[in-house]
C-alpha cells in the first residue's frame, strides 16, 4: 500500500439526466436529477483507495450540507478527509449534464476550491507521501508550490492532470506558464485531447510526444472512445479503449489517471501494460452511473 495525497477539487456534482445534450442555442428536458460527491482530486483519491492505496485529499468546502456530504463520501471510500477544511464560501459544485448515451457536459462553479491553500501540516504530509496528485483545477499558487516541491526533491513523485482547456482555466486554475512548469517536472502528466489541443495546438498523439519532450517522465493524452496515447521521452504508443456498454462517462478520465498512478508511477508496469490497465479501469467506471459508480479494485485490472 502506497500513500498518495491528492490536492485540489472536492465538490458536489449536481447531475441532470437530459433528453439530449443541447447544441448552442438549443434546448433539452431534464429526465432525472441526482446529487453526488465529485471533483477531480477527490475522484482520483477514491479510485486509488479502491486500488488499496492509502489516500488523502487536501481541499476546501463550505460550512454547509454540501460540504458535509463531500467529506462523508470521502470517508466512505476510506479516504482521509481531515485536510478537507471548512471555509465561509459555499461548497464548490459541478453541473453535470448527461445525455441519454452517457456522454456529458460539465459546468463548474463556487468559491471554496479556489480558496485552497497549503498549510505547513499539508506540506509535511506531501513530503511523507509516495506520490502527490493535483490538477490544473487547483489554484495556480498551489500548483506552483507543488511543482517547486517536486523540483527540490521534497516530494517523491508528482502526477498532474491538465483537466481543462485554457479558456476554462483562465482566472480559475493553473496559468499557462504553470502548466508548462508542470509538464517539465511531472512524473505523470495527463490531459484529454481537447485540453491538450488548447495548450499545444496539436492532436493527441503529437501532444503526448510534445509533453514528454518538455520533460515529463510519463505522459498520457486521452481521446475518448479512440483510446489514449502514452509517451515517455523514448517512445509513444497507442492504448485502445476497451469496449463496454456505456452508462455514464463521468469520472472515466479520473479512473484512468488513478490507474496510471497505481500501475505506472507506483507500480512497475511498462508503458503498454499501463495503457491496458488504465483503459480497463476507465471502461469499468463507464458501466455505472456517477464519477465513482464503477471504480476498479485490483482484481478487476489486467495483469
Amino acid at each position: 500500500m502506497a500513500a498518495v495525497v491528492a490536492v485540489g477539487s472536492a465538490v458536489l456534482d449536481r447531475v441532470y439526466g437530459l433528453s439530449n445534450l443541447p447544441a448552442p442555442d438549443g434546448g433539452a428536458f431534464v429526465r432525472d436529477y441526482t446529487e453526488r460527491a465529485g471533483g477531480v482530486a477527490a475522484n482520483v483519491a477514491c479510485a486509488l483507495a479502491a486500488l488499496d492505496h492509502d489516500a488523502a485529499v487536501v481541499s476546501r468546502v463550505g460550512r454547509d450540507d454540501a460540504g458535509d456530504r463531500v467529506r462523508a463520501s470521502l470517508a466512505e471510500w476510506g479516504v482521509d478527509a481531515t485536510r478537507v477544511r471548512r471555509g465561509d464560501d459555499a461548497t464548490s459544485y459541478a453541473l453535470v449534464l448527461r445525455g441519454p448515451e452517457g456522454n456529458r457536459m460539465i459546468v463548474a462553479g463556487g468559491d471554496a476550491v479556489p480558496g485552497v491553500a497549503l498549510t505547513s501540516s499539508d506540506r509535511d504530509a506531501l513530503r511523507a507521501a509516495d506520490c502527490v496528485f493535483t490538477s490544473a483545477y487547483a489554484p495556480d499558487g498551489v500548483v506552483r508550490d507543488l511543482v517547486a516541491l517536486r523540483r527540490s526533491g521534497a516530494v517523491s513523485a508528482l502526477a498532474f492532470d491538465l483537466a481543462g482547456p485554457r479558456a476554462e482555466l483562465d482566472g480559475r486554475g493553473a496559468a499557462a506558464d504553470t502548466v508548462g512548469a508542470a509538464a517539465a517536472t511531472a512524473d505523470l502528466f495527463v490531459a484529454n485531447a481537447g485540453a491538450a489541443d488548447s495548450h499545444v495546438g496539436v492532436g493527441p498523439e503529437r501532444a503526448a510526444s510534445e509533453f514528454a519532450a518538455m520533460g515529463a517522465s510519463r505522459v498520457a493524452v486521452t481521446d475518448g472512445s479512440d483510446g489514449a496515447f502514452l509517451a515517455t521521452p523514448a517512445t509513444t504508443v497507442h492504448a485502445p479503449a476497451r469496449a463496454v456498454d456505456v452508462t455514464d462517462t463521468t469520472g472515466a478520465g479520473d479512473a484512468f489517471t488513478a490507474a496510471l498512478v497505481h500501475a505506472w508511477v507506483l507500480g512497475d508496469a511498462g508503458v503498454r501494460d499501463a495503457g491496458r490497465i488504465a483503459a480497463a479501469a476507465a471502461a469499468q467506471n463507464c458501466t455505472r452511473e456517477g464519477a465513482r459508480g464503477g471504480l476498479a479494485s485490483p482484481s478487476d485490472l489486467p495483469d
